[in-house]
């Protein structure tokens, strides 16, 4: 397979941005996401990270006896940071074999008297089982907020994901559905908690240090998303934490242990509100692409492709696969991580075993979590990941597993 270096394909499937949608306006971002989700007004914050810690500080408000969060072992190291944050106390829950989900019965050992709330995540933008969650959550007098990060446009039985839970949040991040280059959205359904979340907000500060930086990182990420671009951006800072045997680093998992928090200054949310307007088509493209090339990779003997429950629409930013044991995913990673093409992996670890979390994540046993770090990894879903190019990977990985 030819080493391509100028010719990057994103690991993820962001909406890229054009000139026009640089120039300032007046339109509201929030506004605009929350009437093309048809969901109650959403709330702009600066991250998504950001959202969940101000629900984290609102929840502990609410019910300051009540110190614990229960998450998925295997999700964003982001969440351990915001609930440290938080001043509050992390408790893993497993998940369930070969899965995204959180085990049902894990839950329900960890679900106790001191929970505040539990984070089902809908990883990749598949579509989590919340039903078991709220009920879970329901019966220890805990909250359940949907972490949507990866999942803005999915839907669960016709509704947008984020409203059977109490709170939602879904990010604007590079390389995200819709980006921002850092952004957030806070979506709640009960009026009452949704407006302890805006008197929340009403306390964030402005930061103009922040915003100019975040504004230039804007400008960077609408100059340098391109397979051109993210040659030079992504590519190389890639193969250079590979070579020193720093896949964290690869990946971007070594996140920062301080949360910045700030409002969105006008033009951001301009940006975003005018590439908003083309989120539905390109998410629908997305999906397009995804069923066929799902379908490919699914017939592969031993690999399988995520997917989601009965009755609903994830979004398809990469797609998550699943192979039959470490040495094949490891093997298959040698030979496409560093081409080019997109295939990547998530989350490097299970949360217990990032080195830098020691002092914020419990040292519990999480086989099942464990298992799924080791065994997945990411296939980039980007139109610019063409069909000749992917049909080299599906080929690479079918050898592999072979």
């Amino acid at each position: 397979m030819p080493r391509t270096r100028l010719h990057e394909v994103p690991p993820t499937a962001g909406l890229p941005l054009r000139l026009p949608d640089l120039l300032p306006g007046r339109t509201d971002l929030a506004a605009r996401i929350a009437t093309l989700l048809d969901t109650p007004p959403l709330q702009l914050e600066c991250s998504g990270t950001a959202a969940l810690l101000l629900t984290l500080r609102v929840l502990k408000a609410r019910s300051p006896q009540r110190p614990v969060v229960v998450v998925p072992a295997y999700t964003c190291p982001l969440v351990a940071i915001a609930v440290h944050c938080a001043g509050l106390r992390l408790r893993l829950c497993d998940l369930r074999p070969g899965h995204y989900d959180m085990d049902p019965q894990a839950l329900a050992e960890a679900c106790r008297e001191d929970t505040l709330a539990v984070l089902p995540t809908h990883l990749a933008g598949r579509v989590a089982d919340i039903d078991t969650a709220v009920t879970v959550a329901r019966g220890a007098g805990a909250y359940v907020i949907e972490d949507a990060a990866q999942a803005l446009g999915a839907r669960d039985r016709g509704a947008s994901v984020g409203l059977r839970g109490d709170v939602g949040f879904f990010s604007l991040a590079a390389g995200k559905g819709l980006s921002i280059y850092e952004g957030g959205l806070l979506l709640a359904r009960d009026p009452e908690l949704r407006e302890a979340l805006r008197r929340t907000h009403a306390e964030v500060p402005r930061s103009l240090g922040w915003e100019l930086r975040r504004s230039l990182e804007l400008l960077g990420l609408a100059a340098l998303y391109r397979p051109l671009g993210l040659g030079l951006a992504y590519g190389r800072p890639l193969r250079a934490a590979l070579r020193r045997g720093d896949p964290v680093a690869a990946v971007g998992d070594d996140f920062a242990p301080a949360i910045p928090f700030h409002r969105v200054g006008a033009w951001r949310r301009a940006v975003g509100a005018h590439a908003a307007a083309r989120l539905p088509a390109f998410l629908a493209t997305l999906a397009a692409q995804a069923a066929s090339r799902v379908s490919r990779l699914g017939h592969i003997a031993g690999v399988e492709v995520l997917g989601d429950p009965p009755g609903a629409q994830g979004t398809w930013p990469f797609l998550l696969l699943r192979l039959p044991d470490t040495r094949m995913r490891d093997a298959a990673l040698a030979r496409l991580w560093q081409k080019g093409l997109g295939v990547s992996r998530l989350f490097i670890h299970a949360l217990p075993d990032y080195a830098y979390l020691a002092d914020r994540v419990p040292r519990q046993d999480v086989p099942n979590a464990r298992d799924f770090a080791a065994r997945t990894l990411t296939v980039s879903n980007s139109p610019w990941l063409d069909d000749a190019a992917f049909g080299l990977i599906a080929d690479e990985i079918a050898r592999t597993v072979a």
